[in-house]
């Protein structure tokens, strides 16, 4: 079989991951590749240009960065490239009807979920602040509706209690690359049908907010872990302590026989500190204090002691 030319949308590391693994594969030439316009990044805000655009770079293939796809100009110069095939990581922007019926079935993408288990915005977030203990990721052919295509295939993963969201990203992205090595090409030479999904197991991942990084210590300490591991790809969790706001990177549950007022600090030891909750309790593991890097539980506490009996939140 002749070499497939594929076209490329996709924006951040995780689909820059995907997009190296087609550059390594012999059974696809990468035309051309579509990404997000350069954004403004770090405490200089300087303008930088996505993972994948400085892959596609560095690659020496051609490359595109509108402020909107769906727009003539950016459709005429994708089929300028004469891709067979797109294939769309994490791109940012809708993918338009049109788009999709210039290449009919030959447009996929890898979603971050076993679909149709959280389709939307946030599918590694959602899933680990319900506390999935199975997750995976999908080859889907991509229609109009939010990630409803046909499941081209799938890799499932089983999530350890501890594995936060930017451990499950990179776990993932292992995953979805060989999707496209395997089931991708299956799909092409015609040795595999898609499977429609089940409409009545459909739930959302809608977009985290910031709103959301605030701990509520009156929910059960199970919730609050997860929410901390699930927002590790950003923007985080937080808590206040006199006043002043302090990061929780990370977590560990601790299961109680009595009951205490949530927020309540009931273990202080030199090398650990035990926040109370709803249901059980939490160990702080790692922290960030206002203005500080993260931390260590022991290093923070050996410059801040904190007494039991004093409260968080």
């Amino acid at each position: 079989m002749s070499v497939v030319r594929v076209a490329f949308l996709g924006t951040p590391e995780f689909a820059s991951y995907h997009l190296q693994h087609l550059f390594n594969d012999e059974h696809y030439k990468v035309v051309g590749v579509v990404t997000q316009p350069d954004r403004k990044q770090g405490r200089k805000m300087k303008l930088t240009p996505s993972p994948v655009k400085k892959l596609a770079i560095e690659q020496n293939v051609p490359c595109i960065s509108p402020e909107k796809f769906n727009d003539n100009e950016v459709y005429q110069t994708v089929q300028s490239w004469k891709p067979e095939y797109i294939v769309v990581v994490a791109y940012g922007q809708i993918i338009s009807k049109k788009f999709l019926e210039m290449y009919p079935q030959k447009v996929v993408n890898v979603h971050a979920s076993l679909l149709p288990k959280w389709r939307g915005a946030a599918p590694i977030q959602r899933s680990l602040m319900a506390g999935d203990v199975v997750t995976g990721v999908s080859l889907q052919v991509m229609v109009k509706k939010l990630d409803a295509g046909d499941v081209i295939g799938e890799r499932t993963l089983t999530v350890q209690s501890h594995v936060n969201a930017i451990e499950l990203h990179d776990d993932l992205k292992v995953l979805g690359a060989d999707l496209l090595h395997v089931e991708f090409m299956d799909y092409i030479r015609g040795h595999l049908s898609p499977v429609v999904q089940d409409e009545s197991k459909v739930t959302y991942a809608k977009k985290i907010e910031k709103s959301e990084s605030h701990i509520d210590w009156s929910l059960k300490a199970q919730d609050i872990h997860n929410k901390v591991r699930g927002m590790q790809l950003g923007p985080g969790t937080y808590t206040t302590f006199q006043d002043k706001k302090i990061k929780i990177h990370q977590t560990e549950v601790v299961d109680l026989q009595e009951n205490f007022t949530p927020g309540l600090v009931i273990s202080n030891e030199t090398d650990e500190l035990v926040i109370a909750c709803a249901e059980n309790a939490l160990k702080v593991l790692t922290i960030q204090p206002e203005s500080r890097a993260r931390m260590p539980i022991t290093d923070f506490l050996k410059g801040h002691p904190i007494m039991k009996g004093e409260s968080f939140g």
